[in-house]
């Protein structure tokens, strides 16, 4: 693939509004959760935010963010690009959560792989819903 063709095809990769992001909305939407979107004045501008419980969601894609799944593999090619640029991603996401628990927010990241069914999103909001209900308004 060419520089102009790996350029186009990384440029339409979205940053807000994926997939599992808006599938895990939905989902807690239909429990009656009310939510703000990528507040910009939080650290890390989280996805979902609860302000009254004071709650912030952070839905991570595991290739972008490094999980430690199947996903979240470093590719072959530019092996070295890729592994400093997810290295600065998890250490950008670790003091984005250190920052956002010292200003009193619980923090909630959750992966691209534990919504990837309709099951897993459910079960997934589930939890959240007990844990954000949980938290004093």
């Amino acid at each position: 693939m060419s520089v102009a063709d790996r350029s186009r095809r990384m440029s339409l990769i979205r940053s807000r509004d994926t997939k599992p992001e808006l599938a895990l909305r939905r989902a807690l939407h239909a429990r009656g959760h009310r939510y703000r979107l990528h507040v910009a004045g939080l650290p890390g501008k989280p996805d979902i935010v609860f302000a009254p419980r004071r709650v912030l969601i952070f839905v991570n894609g595991c290739f972008w963010h490094g999980h430690k799944c199947p996903t979240g593999h470093i590719p072959k090619s530019n092996s070295a690009f890729w592994l400093a640029k997810v290295t600065a991603n998890r250490a950008r996401d670790a003091k984005n959560i250190r920052k956002a628990r010292s200003l009193g927010w619980k923090v909630f990241v959750v992966w691209e792989c534990q919504i990837r069914s309709q099951k897993l999103t459910q079960e997934v909001a589930d939890r959240l819903s007990h844990r954000i209900r949980s938290r004093p308004r």
